[in-house]
């Protein structure tokens, strides 16, 4: 059996969320995985390569992962953004982000856990498939990469990111855009658990009530510039 406490004492990954109704893109958590200037702490400054040293030291198993400087310090990164809605459809793009410097990830994994996954209609750029360890409860799914494309996460860069998009079917019963439900209630990295932003945090659906005063005081505006045209003619 697979502990992740005895694997680490500390979290591998952590999650940001974003979606297309909302600008606030919600970052991973302070210190998800470490801290910047905490005992064994090891990161590299963004334009900063890491030195021959650390290289040799951070190639044994047992050290701290040698990561880019962040808040969240950790290795991995998984975005979850809430990219379009459709009439009967949605879409979601999950973006994996490796910050390791010298490590890459050869057939890695990644667990989601959403009630909508029952309704998937297709995956993009992944392998998929369902984990149903309930029986008719299915709201589990694994990805992995497909071979010789992107099997491969590899280390900290321009390329060291795998992505897909995948296409859900709307649930008239249960599918709604409020209270973030439309973020994974769960998100796991090879079999590690990812940190989750605090659900108070998720963004949100824009104020209706804040909508409508806005868009009547642009409708005020454009009266008055309509009387005042008029006046000067």
């Amino acid at each position: 059996m697979y502990s992740q406490f005895l694997a680490s004492t500390s979290p591998k990954c952590c999650v940001s969320l974003s979606a297309f109704y909302n600008s606030t893109i919600v970052p991973c958590p302070k210190c998800s995985c470490s801290c910047q200037g905490l005992p064994g702490a090891k990161c590299v400054k963004f334009g900063e390569t890491p030195s021959f040293l650390q290289q040799i030291k951070d190639s044994n198993r047992e050290s701290p992962s040698l990561v880019r400087c962040s808040q969240h310090m950790c290795p991995i990164r998984v975005h979850w953004h809430v990219k379009q809605s459709y009439t009967h459809y949605w879409r979601v793009k999950i973006t994996v982000n490796n910050l390791n410097i010298l490590k890459n990830y050869s057939q890695w994994n990644l667990v989601a856990l959403h009630p909508n996954l029952k309704s998937l209609i297709q995956v993009f750029s992944f392998n998929y498939e369902p984990l149903n360890q309930y029986g008719q409860i299915n709201d589990t799914g694994i990805f992995w990469g497909i071979e010789y494309y992107n099997d491969m996460l590899l280390q900290e860069g321009e390329s060291g990111n795998v992505q897909t998009e995948m296409l859900l079917l709307k649930d008239p019963d249960t599918f709604t855009f409020r209270e973030g439900w439309g973020f994974p209630r769960r998100i796991l990295f090879n079999g590690d658990e990812c940190v989750m932003p605090p659900p108070d945090q998720y963004p949100r659906l824009p104020n209706t009530a804040q909508l409508g005063a806005q868009l009547s005081f642009s409708t005020i505006l454009f009266s008055l510039w309509l009387l005042i045209l008029c006046a000067e003619q």
